[in-house]
């Protein structure tokens, strides 16, 4: 007979790409909330030694083959993908987790794979199965702004958004970002994601901590944003000293040289030899200011500022609190964004977080 009092146990649920710097720091924090993820990536052997140091589990396996995928993930309620460039990853794995009947999360910021997610949305709702990409810095705290923007400012028709960050790069992210060049810059126009050039707009924006100068930039919300709000028209943006937006300027030039894939490959090698993330202390010492604007056809216009914690020490209290989430509640299948599957107010309930100002 079952004691009423015993807890059931937690369902099963997989990190992958757990050996990555983000990914490691999300296990052990999921340690010390008293999770127990599964640890995964491609290499057993890289996975093994965090898992051991942890008492996890570990599995290593490749994503070249999305049944074999699914047969590893095959039991896990959820799985949290913190393997980047999630160009080469999300889309073995979100299938992968349509098959087993897994929720997919990940920590990505690429427009491509939102845009990727939103078109398994019939899949997913049948599957009864959630795909919530970007529940880390991208694009928890930017999402969250443009819901409440939106709230405030029904019939919205431009909205920008933005962030001041100090953060230093990951491999993974750095990675990513030598992917994003060659694409250059990127919009929504009137519902559409267009491609313009890098740093296209060029503005003075006061994020939080004094205006400063700030360009254009290809970042996550020109997809999710859309899905949240309905806004039509999108631009992010980060600020830049003037060397560093003439720098992306001068980039659409040698745009088609960066996507010469040994190009690629010899940046990306450097960037494994040389790129770090910060540490815990210096995570500690760089705030973020998020700042969104919205404005309707009448020229009215509503701010929202808040401040928040480093974009890396954000991702792991949000993919966990969106971890949590979905282990305590059952939302119809589908794909969502944080602020849809979560609300709007997941940013203000994160460690180090302000109040979101609008006026």
């Amino acid at each position: 007979m079952t004691n009423p009092h015993t807890q059931p146990p937690s369902p099963a649920w997989m990190i992958y790409g757990a050996n990555g710097y983000t990914g490691e720091l999300i296990a052990r924090e999921a340690v010390k909330r008293g999770l127990k993820p599964v640890l995964a990536g491609r290499s057993h052997h890289k996975v093994e030694a965090l898992a051991s140091e942890l008492g996890l589990k570990a599995l290593g396996f490749p994503l070249d083959n999305v049944d074999e995928v699914a047969r590893q993930i095959n039991g896990c309620a959820l799985v949290l993908n913190c393997a980047g460039p999630f160009s080469a990853t999300a889309e073995p794995m979100m299938k992968a987790c349509l098959h087993a009947g897994a929720h997919y999360l990940d920590i990505t910021g690429e427009i491509a794979v939102f845009e990727l997610a939103q078109s398994l949305n019939e899949e997913a709702r049948n599957a009864n199965t959630v795909l919530c990409p970007g529940v880390g810095f991208d694009v928890i705290p930017t999402d969250c702004v443009a819901a409440a923007l939106k709230a405030a400012l029904p019939d919205a028709t431009h909205l920008a958004l933005g962030f001041d960050s100090r953060s230093g790069f990951s491999p993974g992210t750095a990675k990513t970002s030598v992917e994003g060049l060659v694409q250059g810059g990127k919009i929504r126009r009137d519902g559409k994601i267009e491609t313009v050039p890098l740093a296209y707009q060029v503005r003075r924006i006061d994020f939080g901590d004094g205006a400063k100068d700030a360009m254009t930039i290809p970042w996550g919300d020109v997809s999710t944003a859309y899905h949240s709000t309905g806004i039509p028209n999108i631009e992010v943006f980060i600020p830049g000293s003037p060397r560093m937006i003439t720098g992306a300027k001068r980039a659409n030039y040698i745009r088609p040289l960066l996507g010469l894939g040994f190009v690629q490959k010899l940046i990306k090698s450097r960037i494994a030899k040389t790129v770090k993330g910060p540490s815990e202390a210096a995570r500690a010492e760089m705030p973020t200011f998020v700042w969104g604007e919205a404005t309707n056809d009448s020229g009215q216009k509503k701010t929202a500022r808040i401040r928040t914690a480093n974009g890396y020490s954000l991702t792991i209290t949000g993919s966990l609190a969106v971890v949590e989430h979905l282990m305590n509640n059952q939302p119809t299948g589908g794909v969502y964004t944080p602020s849809r599957l979560v609300g709007a107010d997941l940013v203000t309930q994160l460690p180090e977080s302000g109040v979101l100002s609008i006026s």
